[in-house]
C-alpha cells in the first residue's frame, strides 16, 4: 500500500527554507568545530627536543595538595572543585598538567589523575609532568622511587619526568644517567630539570647528549616581574641547548592580576609565605602600579584581564621557548589562564610590558 502526498507551492518553499537553514546550522557549527580544533593544534608548542607537544599554557597542580610547602600557599580544593579545575583547563584547550612529589607526597598527583579520569580522559590523550624530589638523596633513588610516581598517577604516564632542585647528594651527571635509564625502560617519555642555573642546566644536557638523549626542558621562575633568565645566563643557555623554559608563578603569586592594587586590604587574608614570595607591601604594591595601569589599558582593548595579558606576554615575549604553568584552584580561574592563548599581543605591546617591568 503507497501513501502520496501532494505539496503546494507555499509548502515547498517553507520547507525548502526550512532545510537550507538546517544545512547552514550544521555546516556552522562544523566549521566553527573545525576551526577551534585547528586553533588548538596549531598553538602547540613542541617541548625542547623531545616528542611531546604542549599547549602555551598549561596547569600547575601544586595547590591540589592538603599538606606540605603547598598548603602554606593555598587553600586546598576539594576533589569536586579539583575536578571542576582540571575540566575547565581542559575545555579552554589545555594539554599539559605539572604536579610533583613534593606536593604533598604524592597528593596532588592522585588528585590531578583522579580529575582527569573523571573528565573522561584516557591515559596517554595529554601530557603529564611530575618531578623527582632529590633532597637528603642520592642518584640512585631515582630508580627507585619512579614506581611510586607511577602509582600515584593511577595509570596515566609520566611523559616528563624532572629533577625538582639542583641539591641531591649526587653529581648532575649521575642524576641525568638515572634518568637515560628510565628513558629507555620507556617508563618516562623525556627528561627535564627545575631551578637548575645555566651551568648546571649544560652539564644536565652534556650528559644526556653523551647518550644520544636530549635535555627537554628547565622549570624556574618567569614573569614580568621575575626576570632573571635575562641576565643570569639561563635563556641564553635556553636557546643555545634547545630546552624549553617552563615558567612557574608566571603571575607572581597574583601580584600580576592586579586585584591587591584595586584593594590593598585583601593582602591580609593572603598567607604569611606566599605574601613574601610576591613582595605584597606597600612600597612593592606602589613601585608595580605603572605596569598593573599599563595592563589594565592593554586588557581592556582586548576585552581580557590583566592576568590574561600578563599570561601572554610570559608565553610570547621570548617566542616558543618559554611555557607556562599558573595553577588554579577553581574552575573560572583555569578559564581565564586557558584564554590567554586566544589573542596575541603585539611586539609593540610585548615591549612596553617589558619596559615597565624593569
Amino acid at each position: 500500500m503507497s501513501c502520496q502526498v501532494t505539496w503546494s507551492v507555499p509548502e515547498l518553499t517553507a520547507l525548502t527554507t526550512v532545510l537550507d537553514q538546517l544545512m547552514l546550522t550544521v555546516l556552522t557549527k562544523s566549521m566553527s568545530l573545525t576551526y577551534s580544533l585547528e586553533k588548538i593544534i596549531m598553538r602547540r608548542r613542541q617541548l625542547g627536543g623531545s616528542d611531546l607537544e604542549v599547549s602555551p599554557i598549561g596547569l600547575g597542580c601544586m595547590q591540589f595538595a592538603a599538606t606540605g610547602m603547598a598548603a602554606r600557599f593555598y587553600p586546598t580544593p576539594d576533589a569536586d572543585a579539583v575536578g571542576a579545575t582540571v575540566k575547565a583547563a581542559l575545555d579552554g584547550g589545555v594539554n599539559w598538567f605539572d604536579t610533583a612529589e613534593m606536593y604533598g607526597h604524592g597528593e596532588s598527583e592522585r588528585a590531578l589523575s583522579t580529575a582527569l579520569r573523571g573528565s573522561g580522559v584516557s591515559p596517554g590523550e595529554v601530557v603529564v609532568a611530575t618531578k623527582w624530589a632529590p633532597f637528603g638523596r642520592t642518584a640512585s633513588n631515582i630508580g627507585r622511587t619512579v614506581g611510586k610516581r607511577i602509582d600515584a598517577l593511577q595509570g596515566y604516564p609520566i611523559d616528563l619526568y624532572q629533577i625538582h632542585q639542583p641539591i641531591s647528594f649526587s653529581s648532575t651527571g649521575s642524576e641525568m644517567r638515572e634518568m637515560a635509564k628510565l628513558l629507555r625502560a620507556r617508563k618516562i617519555r623525556a627528561v627535564g630539570v627545575s631551578n637548575f642555573s645555566a651551568a648546571t642546566m649544560r652539564r644536565a644536557s652534556a650528559a644526556l647528549a653523551a647518550q644520544g638523549l636530549v635535555l627537554a626542558s628547565n622549570q624556574v621562575q618567569i614573569s614580568l616581574l621575575r626576570r632573571n633568565i635575562e641576565r643570569d645566563g639561563v635563556l641564553a643557555a635556553a636557546r643555545e641547548l634547545g630546552v624549553t623554559l617552563i615558567a612557574y608563578s608566571p603571575l607572581r603569586s597574583g601580584m600580576l592580576t592586579g586585584r591587591f592594587h584595586d584593594d590593598p586590604t585583601l593582602v591580609g587574608s593572603l598567607p604569611r609565605f606566599r605574601r613574601f614570595a610576591g613582595s605584597f607591601t606597600e612600597r612593592g604594591l606602589a613601585a608595580t602600579r605603572p605596569l598593573i595601569d599599563e595592563l589594565g589599558a592593554i586588557a581592556k582593548s582586548y576585552g581580557v584581564s590583566r592576568a590574561q595579558v600578563s599570561l601572554n606576554w610570559v608565553t610570547n615575549y621570548y617566542g616558543d621557548m618559554v611555557v607556562a604553568i599558573p595553577g588554579a584552584s577553581k574552575p573560572h580561574q583555569a578559564e581565564e589562564s586557558a584564554r590567554s592563548m586566544d589573542f596575541q599581543l603585539t611586539e609593540q605591546e610585548l615591549a612596553k610590558l617589558a619596559d615597565l617591568a624593569v
